[in-house]
């Protein structure tokens, strides 16, 4: 019962935070799933991205929609082009070393992070 209340936990939690500021998926469920449930890396990965295979975010989109706040076309686009780099970038992980996912994963985090924190 404590591993679905953490699940729903985890879910809500970055449902709310992608519908506040954008991020959710890698950000907040990878980790979680890593450090809470004890999976590997790539294995939090591959669920995650299960889990987009839905319409997670169906209604967060209808509430920018409502606000007219979304760019239709780049939207389209950019998931044409995840689609792709998704296919090669799976295809690639299961062939490296977990370790380096989980560092190559938290370098990124780290990166961008900064970027965003000190970029004026």
């Amino acid at each position: 019962m404590n591993t679905v209340l953490f699940l729903l936990a985890i879910g809500l939690l970055a449902g709310f935070l992608s519908g506040l500021i954008g991020i959710g998926g890698g950000i907040v469920i990878v980790p979680l799933l890593v450090y809470l449930f004890s999976m590997n890396q790539k294995m939090a990965q591959g669920t995650t991205l299960f889990m987009f295979l839905f319409p997670v975010g169906i209604l967060g989109v209808y509430n920018y929609h409502k606000a007219g706040l979304i760019d239709y076309k780049m939207a389209a686009i950019m998931a044409i082009t995840f689609i792709v780099g998704s296919y090669f970038g799976a295809k690639t992980v299961v062939v490296i070393d977990t370790k380096i996912v989980k560092q190559l994963f938290g370098a990124i985090i780290i990166l961008i992070g900064f970027k965003m924190l000190f970029n004026k």
